[in-house]
């Protein structure tokens, strides 16, 4: 669940452009914090966000024209249409390509800053944002929000992105994360990637992605660069231990982001057993766990003992019970 929207992104507070009709109710903070950004646009991320009654089109205008885009070096696209839940965002998509060169400093990215009041994470469309990424060969960051639904829009999230010379980080959050959508991200050509952080989700959400689909990444030879993993938000942490106990990437990361997912002692067993595989981490991060406390104690004596930053926060409750356990990633629909 998803309820307020990004403050902060690619190391700089977000300000948002305003709607039409809406700079009037703007407190004199807000206000403020608008004056400074227009009179210096690259010290903030921009989130650019309609309301009802203007197109995206029309407002998107009235951006360029009242904002230095020249000096903008981060954006935040959230929502784009009142329908959101059913209109993919192929206008906001295809306005940032038509002016890409209106962007010359764009560096970081964010697509879809949508939260619950807006649409539910499991209803955000997307669709084929290879393009996008394409037409900023400079862009170093790029996080996306949904994956998108074809049975409601007739599109979804695309990211096969065939070669992107300078692209660092890449995002992809959701309820669920399909298998062709992590083949598609496992088999683009993204030399400097660094930072991968997935979230798998539930199957309920198309979140069936498998260790398999995942195979050129966890082998080490998808990303070469690559030095932090986050396998987030899973429906079967417990699962995907042993894959990554076993996966020659391991050696070369130092951060290892298995957060707001599942793990339970099971899981934790597999940590412990095979700690030596782990120790050279800078971090590990598992808040958003299912853990008992003894269990809990164990692994992060021993991982503390090994040198390793470890987040244990956010211990969860089994929703079922001890014969017939259930256990939920934080976000699902």
């Amino acid at each position: 669940m998803i309820t307020e929207h990004l403050t902060e992104f690619a190391g700089l507070p977000v300000v948002e452009f305003p709607a039409e009709g809406t700079e009037e109710g703007l407190s004199d903070e807000a206000r403020s914090r608008l004056e400074a950004a227009i009179a210096d646009p690259g010290s903030v991320a921009w989130r650019l966000r309609t309301t009802y009654g203007e197109r995206f089109s029309e407002y998107f205008s009235r951006f360029l024209s009242e904002v230095d885009t020249g000096q903008v070096g981060a954006l935040v696209i959230g929502c784009w249409d009142e329908e959101i839940y059913e209109t993919p965002p192929v206008v906001p998509r295809d306005l940032l390509i038509e002016h890409a060169a209106a962007f010359p400093a764009l560096r970081s990215l964010f697509f879809g800053d949508v939260v619950m009041e807006e649409a539910e994470v499991s209803w955000i469309q997307q669709t084929d944002l290879a393009p996008l990424a394409a037409a900023f060969p400079e862009l170093a960051e790029l996080a996306v929000r949904g994956s998108g639904d074809p049975e409601m829009a007739q599109d979804e999230l695309r990211l096969h992105v065939p070669s992107h010379p300078s692209l660092r980080s890449l995002t992809v959050q959701g309820g669920g994360l399909p298998g062709h959508l992590s083949r598609e991200i496992a088999s683009s050509g993204l030399p400097a990637l660094e930072r991968l952080e997935l979230w798998l989700g539930v199957e309920n959400y198309r979140g069936d992605t498998a260790p398999e689909d995942l195979a050129p990444v966890l082998s080490g030879e998808a990303f070469p660069r690559l030095r932090h993993l986050g396998l987030r938000n899973a429906e079967h942490t417990d699962r995907w231990v042993p894959e990554l106990v076993r996966a020659p990437l391991l050696e070369r990361l130092e951060v290892l982001d298995l957060s707001l997912g599942t793990l339970t002692d099971e899981g934790a067993r597999s940590l412990l057993d095979r700690i030596d595989a782990f120790a050279h981490l800078e971090r590990l991060d598992l808040h958003h766990h299912y853990l008992s406390d003894e269990t809990a104690e164990r692994v992060r004596a021993a991982f503390t003992e090994a040198g390793v930053g470890i987040d244990l926060s956010d211990r969860q409750e089994n929703h079922g019970s001890a014969d017939d356990p259930l256990y939920y990633p934080s976000v699902t629909e």
